[in-house]
């Protein structure tokens, strides 16, 4: 990786008060390291890693993307309640999903209105409205 990568990456782990572990540096370069925002699922980013020869497993792959999501690095989008996406964009907005790609991406925020929510059931309180809409390639 680039030395841009690196510092980007190592700002993005600090910022959030975790330890640039090899592991962590190993994803976060490529999580970040571009400055652009992605999506990713575990497999995806550990095939990433793999290609570029990090030494990662799977079961690695998934506790850090869970440790990014604890320390607000991340933002894991759930599709059809089994698959995950991680965004690195976690400010609110919406989603398209791509389903003969099964790809996610970021949808314009300034187009979506939501005029009103239902009220949540006594005790409870929103904490959070996903917003993923489902394409498909018209013939």
């Amino acid at each position: 990786m680039t030395p841009q990568a690196t510092k980007f990456a190592t700002d993005w782990l600090s910022g959030a008060g975790l330890r640039p572990t090899r592991q962590r540096m190993a994803l976060a370069e490529l999580l970040v390291g571009d400055g652009q925002h992605r999506h990713v699922t575990a497999e995806s980013l550990f095939d990433a890693a793999k290609s570029k020869g990090a030494a990662v497993s799977l079961a690695t792959v998934y506790n850090t993307l869970r440790a990014f999501c604890d320390a607000g690095l991340l933002q894991e989008v759930t599709v059809d309640g089994s698959k995950s996406y991680f965004d690195t964009n976690t400010h609110d907005h919406p989603h398209f999903f791509w389903e003969d790609e099964a790809r996610l991406t970021d949808a314009p925020s300034e187009e979506l209105v939501i005029t009103q929510l239902p009220k949540a059931p006594e005790g409870a309180e929103i904490a959070s409205v996903d917003v993923v809409i489902r394409l498909r390639k018209t013939t």
